[in-house]
């Protein structure tokens, strides 16, 4: 399904970027191939086929989930100009 150069500079309108008038052609031919490319995926076969987590076969080695960085809280809070339940409190500024 080949697009037209009156196509791209719509859905450049519609998207509010700037195209170059010199650049047109590229993004028609371009586009294009993208849409030739969903085309043919369109048109696998993928009934019989499992979708995949991973392109490759492969276990994730996992940690023990540690604290390893020291409670400091307290000390980084105690410069805070207002502090209101363990949180920082800011002044409102949209009503």
């Amino acid at each position: 399904m080949p697009i037209t150069k009156s196509a791209v500079q719509h859905i450049a309108n519609l998207a509010r970027i700037r195209i170059e008038t010199t650049d047109i052609e590229q993004y028609t031919v371009d586009l294009s191939r993208i849409l030739e490319l969903f085309q043919q995926m369109d048109s696998m076969e993928v009934d019989d086929k499992e979708p995949l987590a991973h392109p490759q076969d492969i276990e994730l080695r996992l940690r023990d989930d540690v604290v390893t960085e020291p409670e400091i809280r307290q000390k980084l809070q105690s410069v805070a100009p207002k502090i209101h339940q363990g949180l920082y409190s800011v002044p409102k500024i949209i009503e």
